[in-house]
């Protein structure tokens, strides 16, 4: 049966494309726009953030539309003034209910706590009107000891009791909540607004869920926050009222009050315990904001907030977005992305209120901002980083060519010289032997010298495996050491050969041989004339230890840690005057490397350094190589 054949996992050769082509790390710009993201979505939760979302939603807020279902009969100061003030409050709301009575209306709830005893006789007619009152609603609020509640003789009159109780924001004074519920002492109350809705629709039952109460089919979007229930109001512009001073010069005038919900409480500025300023700017009375709570419940207007796991989401999604942008896109089509990304983030929570969902503004704002701008400006400093090490790569480089011209020309010099004296003139045949040995040598070491470069370029690409030859360590150190006594001779320097194991190594000799004589020329380069250059090459522990130790002007550790960096030399180097690509030592490492070896270098400036290569050596290679 054939063999079938697995496709490789798409994921592997993406990440493969992926990391080719994002040369900038990885890490650093996901451990950016991570924290970056973090901060933007958290901030959305902050109390800062809250009185931003207040403004911003004050911004977007439009009127409201009043309904046609629910009117205020307000109390004011010439009603105030017509009946003796507000020691007669009760018998301004029996007249006001009097003048109801004929017309019907389907609820009347009552903003005026009445709670303390009161005159006699005033009670007794505000009894006998509310006696006469269809769909009474009354008020109670909170107290220390629990409920300020009607007293008992007005309280068998209602149909309902309502809480009147608000609070405006704490940051800057305006309403824009109410809550629907509210406990104290274990007895629980639901607001005014929606009591008289409650009774506007004949009293059927307030049907509750975790996310939402229901009365007379009519959902509310009231999810329960502790021991109550915050609903946003939509507030209209400007209204007009009837007064009881209206009605009780014109009592015909109450027929606009059939078939409505009637708040009836106090607008008189010098009256009123409560004005509150409403997100419109407005300055309004305690009777109409129950009234507007009543108007939001009954056109089915809600501003219905977010849940916080949806937020979360987003808010994550929007920094992923703002991330993927900027790594993917480095052109003016990812700054363009990126400003979409932001106007997008301003404008959705506007577009998202004004079609009755709230979504926390600046969370979304943060969000977006945040991660763009630290995207954005990690990508500009890696890439202007890159950039200038492009740049300064590209000086050295520059400097390597002319450096490995340099070195061409003395064989080419060679080979040009002899064979021209050849041409020429007449030579003895001992001299035209000598003449063609030397072209025959120098072509051969400029073959060698291209080779070598070839072979570690194509090496460093990972387009060349190395040779696998059994070579003697002895042999290859020895052979460079009496290359390198050439130069050594020109400065007086002395090379001394150490202890030379007979290990034997499996690998590719010439490169080996050029990682050591490398060595060996940099330690003569860089060290003062008359001085001394050591080389050893010692078994240790299954491995070679091949040492090049000099006298010369030593490293820092700065030094050390760049010293195996393509193109990088020192400024000691620099100033030494000797030529140099900085390339040399980069194809040690390389070539060491990928022998399965590892470089260590020890140095003190001004006294000297020693580069060490750690190289295994192979027992099977050991016992081929020694003769039977």
């Amino acid at each position: 049966m054939p063999t079938k054949l697995r496709k490789p996992w798409p994921t592997k050769d993406f990440l493969a494309k992926f990391r080719r082509s994002t040369p900038w790390p990885l890490g650093g710009y996901l451990a950016v726009v991570s924290i970056s993201a973090l901060v933007g979505v958290t901030a959305g939760w902050t109390a800062f953030a809250a009185r931003i979302d207040n403004y911003a939603y004050d911004f977007f807020s439009s009127p409201a539309q009043p309904t046609s279902q629910s009117a205020v009969l307000a109390i004011d100061e010439e009603t105030l003034k017509r009946f003796g003030g507000m020691r007669y409050i009760r018998t301004i709301l029996a007249r006001a209910l009097d003048l109801l009575a004929p017309v019907e209306p389907r609820a009347v709830a009552v903003d005026v706590i009445l709670a303390d005893e009161g005159d006699t006789i005033e009670n007794a007619r505000l009894e006998e009107a509310m006696s006469r009152t269809r769909g009474l609603v009354l008020p109670c609020d909170t107290v220390r000891a629990g409920w300020e509640d009607p007293l008992p003789r007005f309280r068998r009159y209602a149909s309902a009791f309502g809480h009147i109780h608000a609070d405006e924001d704490s940051s800057d004074g305006v309403i824009r909540k109410i809550q629907l519920e509210m406990v104290a002492h274990d007895d629980r109350r639901w607001a005014l607004g929606l009591v008289a809705y409650q009774c506007f629709r004949g009293r059927p039952p307030i049907l509750e869920s975790p996310d939402d109460i229901e009365v007379a089919g009519r959902r509310i979007p009231a999810a329960r926050a502790g021991d109550n229930r915050p609903m946003r109001i939509r507030f209209p512009g400007p209204e007009n009222s009837l007064t009881v001073a209206d009605l009780d010069r014109d009592p015909a005038k109450a027929v606009v009050f059939r078939d409505k919900a009637v708040f009836l409480g106090i607008t008189a500025l010098t009256a009123a315990r409560d004005r509150w300023t409403t997100p419109l700017k407005l300055s309004i009375p305690g009777v109409e904001v129950h009234r507007n709570v009543f108007d939001t419940i009954a056109r089915g207007e809600f501003l219905t907030p977010v849940p916080d796991l949806t937020v979360l989401c987003a808010c994550l999604a929007i920094a992923i977005a703002a991330a993927a942008i900027f790594w993917f896109r480095g052109d003016w089509i990812a700054y363009f992305l990126g400003g979409l990304l932001l106007v997008a983030s301003h404008s959705i929570p506007a577009m998202l209120f004004r079609n009755g969902i709230v979504f926390p503004y600046f969370a979304s704002v943060s969000a977006a901002w945040l991660p763009v701008v630290s995207a954005a400006t990690y990508r500009y400093f890696v890439v202007r980083k890159a950039l200038g090490k492009s740049e300064s790569d590209r000086a050295r480089y520059r400097q390597a060519i002319h450096f490995v011209t340099h070195e061409m020309k003395t064989p080419l010099t060679a080979i040009q010289g002899s064979s021209e004296l050849m041409g020429r003139y007449a030579l003895s045949e001992d001299k035209r032997k000598q003449m063609a040995q030397m072209i025959n040598s120098e072509s051969k070491r400029l073959a060698r010298m291209i080779q070598t470069f070839l072979d570690v370029e194509r090496l460093s690409a990972g387009q060349m495996e190395l040779k696998q030859e059994h070579f003697a360590v002895r042999e290859v150190v020895t052979s460079c050491v009496d290359r390198a006594r050439i130069i050594a001779e020109r400065k007086q320097i002395v090379i001394h050969e150490g202890a030379l194991d007979a290990d034997v190594l499996t690998g590719d000799r010439e490169l080996m041989e050029y990682a050591v004589y490398n060595l060996l020329t940099n330690a003569v380069k860089y060290s003062p004339a008359e001085t001394e250059v050591w080389v050893a090459a010692e078994h240790s522990a299954g491995q070679v230890r091949i040492s090049v130790r000099d006298q010369g002007i030593g490293l820092d550790e700065k030094e050390i840690r760049n010293v195996f960096k393509k193109f990088y030399r020192t400024k000691k180097a620099e100033a030494s005057g000797e030529a140099g690509t900085g390339i040399g030592l980069s194809i040690v490492e390389q070539i060491v490397t990928e022998h399965g070896g590892r470089m260590e270098v020890t140095s003190q400036p001004g006294r000297g350094s020693t580069f060490t290569m750690i190289l295994p050596v192979s027992a099977d290679a050991a016992v081929d190589a020694v003769p039977a």
